[in-house]
């Protein structure tokens, strides 16, 4: 497990280094850094002085292994509009965003599974056709218009909940603003929370679907039943069990698809996290904070992934094995 577990965190290290470079010739290729810093009123020998005192005229690779060196301490850069490192700018902004992905999670995980595990088992009841058709809708139905109509239902017609902003938050650890322990934020939290979940809800429940009732067809389910074992042990710890294991596979990638998402999301409904900061940072040409979300990004992505893939393993002995063959 120990080699298993190294091999993939090298794996997680060469995606990285592979993001930061592509992340780096975006800045490198898309506007003006020095324009941005000082404006227009600038004269051209001025400009060329800053542009050497940054570095900017030295060759690409130079460029770069002085950002890669940089980013391994954390320093992704300047923000030209917030006058700011980048990295601080996202990590004010990063505590919305982490609530809202993860009270979406959290909506997928408690009704994914009840309801997957019940469409699997009681294949023609009504509520099984009502969420297997209700779950096609949700698949085709895009993330904003689903906010947008979530506006419209509770906001406007029926005035139930507040339809922007984050609402009243409290400070946590000295950093951490939080909307979850107040109830003015938490009614703020719950459309763009539907919302987000929208998108991974009906796969979650269709996937769970699909591989239980292909467990349940497997030769020791049957021979679960012909021990006369009680139906709930052998739904939850015999048929449950095993489909985890490409759940948590496709969990694992889509978690990483919500951080993303959240841009819809967050524009949608005026939630100040990241995604409304990436939005507001290619309105203004702010490169070094585009780039540094998009590493953030990457690196959330490699990390849920690699963890994903260590759990895999723990779980599912075979992998490991068959990565050594």
């Amino acid at each position: 497990m120990f080699a298993f577990s190294v091999k993939r965190i090298l794996q997680a290290m060469i995606v990285m280094l592979i993001i930061s470079f592509i992340g780096f010739a975006i800045k490198h290729n898309f506007g003006d850094p020095v324009r941005e810093l000082v404006g227009e009123r600038v004269t051209p020998a001025e400009r060329a002085e800053i542009r050497e005192s940054l570095g900017l005229n030295d060759p690409f690779v130079t460029q770069y292994v002085r950002f890669l060196g940089a980013a391994m301490h954390g320093d992704l850069g300047q923000s030209y509009f917030f006058k700011r490192p980048t990295t601080d700018v996202i990590i004010d902004k990063a505590p919305a965003t982490l609530e809202l992905v993860f009270c979406a999670a959290m909506i997928i995980i408690l009704l994914s599974v009840p309801l997957g595990i019940h469409a699997a088992i009681r294949p023609k009841s009504w509520l099984s056709r009502f969420t297997m058709g209700t779950s096609i809708v949700g698949v085709s139905m895009p993330v904003f218009l689903t906010a947008i109509l979530l506006i419209y239902i509770f906001s406007v017609e029926l005035h139930w909940l507040p339809s922007f902003g984050r609402g009243e938050t409290v400070t946590l650890f000295g950093w951490w603003e939080s909307g979850l322990f107040t109830w003015d934020g938490l009614k703020h939290l719950i459309m763009p929370s539907v919302a987000l979940s929208s998108i991974m809800l009906p796969l979650f429940i269709r996937l769970i679907r699909s591989e239980m009732m292909e467990v349940l067809e497997s030769e020791y389910v049957k021979y679960a039943w012909a021990k006369g074992l009680k139906p709930w042990r052998i739904w939850i710890v015999h048929a449950f069990k095993n489909t985890l294991l490409p759940v948590i596979t496709v969990g694992g990638v889509q978690l990483g698809i919500m951080v993303a998402f959240t841009i819809l999301t967050e524009t949608v409904f005026q939630w100040q996290g990241m995604g409304s900061m990436f939005i507001e940072s290619v309105e203004r040409a702010d490169t070094s904070l585009m780039v540094a979300y998009l590493v953030f990004v990457g690196f959330v992505f490699v990390i849920v992934n690699t963890v994903v893939d260590i759990i895999y393993g723990l779980v599912n002995p075979t992998v490991r094995v068959a990565g050594r063959r």
